[in-house]
């Protein structure tokens, strides 16, 4: 039930945050966090794990005193194997419940390290040494899985890791099959610690280092700005976490009863603080819903069966979840425990919100947050106006300004109501810096505010509109042109799924909007029928897009975002491969990321031949992007 009177307009944020909220006595990090609810809450669940999102199947659930102590059982553990304050421990998991004693427990003894166990086993090596990690736990080896396999691959490029555990899906299985998965794979590698079995052997109802955590220590790394390059790591200290905790539940109002679905993966922010820490500090129920969320089939097949069954109140995802969610029956489940859902992460179509808040009745509220504020940062209201289109109102204690900055990114003035600039955040959640600190250059303005790199604009009642990402802008002839003004207009096309916007290059305009289509299964439009809707329903004729190209699924990040540099690299790509193909029709282009050069289009030529090298690079020097021949020897 909700604990705390609901949030309607701006004028109740502000008048919560009269009391300091130093003066909130919170808890002082996030392990004194759950003893608090346990506490409060003792037998209430807190934590429960379904594995394959089928029906009827049994459900792992841990009441709060029981989370605690799985949580303080693996902080001993993890102190007794060298975990100390200042030190990380790396986990490599899907989403399972040893994940959250991982992450909790770890913050505890030291410092956790999250990982996308989808990255290659490369990029996962530098992350666990930017991390200065001496543990490791991840998955064991278990049927359908690579996580061990890549693990494996990368022991030897990893000389400080001393200690592997890996936690067991096989566990979690009923008999007679849990068995017969272990006898299958054989005995865990030589070496490598059971987690179970490991933090079983350690006391649960005290933490044996005596350890009393500061709220300026810090709890978490969480990897942040892309899969190339040196690893960039946003820490988090205990004050940020709790604080985003709570500033986020006075939004979402969680209380003993409510049940948080868990879909989004526990290596990023939006799955650990909104349905996790945020559910915690209210005493609310977290499900866990499968080990890999959104991405198992089932969970979305049997999306409306599971939230009837479990009496879900809450879940959150992003618009490619929620396209998805769209074409799955929702009529004659009695969805009355769900109060709304929060989508995040990216921008969400107006009309897509329009589409499934009238096919399932769901009030669905939309925010905006960042890896660097430890999650949310806005929200609309639950309880109040929701405008559509809108990021909504800053929450409690999350201060958004938007800042004019010059074109060397030195600040200028702040904004004049719904003037667009750039997007600035402070307060007790936002972080102080990354790992490592080469990173931080430029990331301040204006004394301590993060510029997050996106523009937006503030309207007289306090709502926040993104206007798009500073660098995701199409500049058409110095004209900006905002994607999402065109992705809306292709939204409202009824064969439309998802539609991602991008500029690809022009001799003459520099960019030119186009606009990449992902189709509603079973749905045909042709490539003409969708500019001529386009044409139709962007009012600026600049934005119109110049290609409607039908791709079979938007790119999207590990979290469901759409993921726009593949998009703008294929449409450099596309562009180029034209030009080159009429003087070299055996030619390919490949466009890459460069450190130095940012996108670079490299020309592999079919022939070795000085003529038609110095033909292309003359027809291609009237664009922007760089280019790299490339001849056969």
């Amino acid at each position: 039930m909700p604990s705390t009177p609901a949030i309607k307009s701006l004028r109740d944020i502000r008048q919560i945050e009269q009391t300091p909220l130093a003066a909130r006595q919170l808890p002082a990090s996030t392990y004194a966090l759950i003893q608090r609810s346990a506490a409060l809450y003792p037998e209430s669940p807190a934590l429960s794990f379904i594995l394959q999102a089928s029906e009827g199947e049994p459900v792992y659930r841990l009441s709060y005193t029981e989370l605690l102590a799985k949580v303080t059982q693996t902080a001993n553990a993890l102190h007794d194997l060298g975990l100390r304050p200042g030190k990380a421990v790396s986990f490599l998991l899907p989403n399972l419940p040893q994940t959250h004693f991982t992450i909790w427990g770890g913050e505890a003894a030291g410092i956790v390290n999250a990982i996308n166990p989808l990255l290659e086993p490369a990029h996962i090596a530098e992350l666990i040494h930017a991390a200065d990690t001496e543990i490791l736990v991840t998955l064991a080896p278990f049927p359908g899985t690579d996580l061990w396999a890549k693990v494996a691959q990368l022991r030897g490029q990893l000389p400080a890791l001393k200690t592997i555990i890996c936690v067991d899906i096989a566990n979690l299985l009923p008999e007679p099959m849990r068995s017969a998965v272990k006898a299958q794979r054989g005995p865990l590698p030589e070496g490598v610690l059971d987690f179970d079995q490991l933090i079983a052997q350690y006391p649960s109802d005290h933490l044996q280092s005596g350890r009393v955590i500061a709220a300026d220590e810090i709890a978490s790394y969480f990897h942040t700005g892309g899969t190339t390059g040196t690893p960039k790591l946003a820490p988090h200290s205990h004050g940020n976490e709790v604080a985003m905790a709570y500033s986020m539940n006075l939004v979402t109002n969680f209380g003993p009863g409510d049940v948080a679905l868990c879909g989004l993966p526990l290596f990023h922010v939006n799955g650990v603080v909104v349905t996790g820490l945020t559910a915690f500090y209210g005493g609310a129920e977290v499900l866990v819903a499968t080990a890999q969320g959104y991405r198992t089939p089932a969970l979305i097949t049997n999306f409306w069966k599971i939230i009837e069954r479990h009496k879900v109140s809450f879940f959150s995802g992003v618009p490619t979840i929620y396209a998805g969610l769209l074409q799955v029956p929702s009529a004659g489940h009695d969805l009355s425990s769900l109060r709304y859902a929060l989508c995040g992460a990216a921008p969400m179509p107006v009309e897509l919100i329009r589409q499934f808040e009238s096919k399932t009745g769901l009030t669905l509220i939309e925010g905006y947050g960042l890896t660097e504020g430890t999650c949310g940062t806005c929200a609309n209201p639950p309880a109040g106006e929701r405008r559509p289109g809108s990021i909504g109102l800053p929450m409690p204690y999350c201060q958004v300004e938007i800042k004019l900055l010059d074109e060397q990114g030195q600040f200028v003035r702040n904004a004049a109501p719904n003037e667009i600039g750039n997007l600035c955040i402070r307060g007790p959640s936002v972080f102080k810096g990354y790992l490592p600190a080469s990173k931080n250059a430029g990331i301040w303005v204006d004394g301590d505010w993060f510029n997050t790199g996106d523009l937006a604009r503030v309207d007289a009642d306090g709502y926040v509109w993104l206007t798009g990402r500073s660098k995701d802008l199409i500049i058409r002839g110095g004209h900006n042109i905002d994607p999402q003004m065109i992705e809306e207009a292709l939204h409202k096309h009824p064969a439309v799924a998802l539609a991602a916007a991008v500029g690809k290059p022009d001799e003459k305009a520099g960019e030119l909007p186009v606009v990449y289509i992902q189709l509603k299964p079973g749905a045909k439009a042709s490539e003409q029928e969708l500019l001529e809707h386009a044409a139709a329903h962007i009012p600026e004729r600049a934005a119109i897009p110049k290609n409607a190209w039908i791709i079979d699924s938007i790119p999207v990040t590990a979290v469901g975002k759409t993921f726009k540099p593949e998009l703008r690299f294929e449409a450099i790509r596309r562009v180029y491969q034209e030009l080159v193909s009429a003087l070299d029709p055996a030619a390919r282009v490949e466009v890459l990321a460069d450190s130095r050069r940012g996108q670079v289009a490299h020309i592999h030529l079919s022939r070795h031949d000085a003529q038609l090298a110095q033909s292309i690079t003359a027809r291609l020097s009237g664009f922007a992007v760089a280019i790299t021949l490339h001849q056969p020897s």
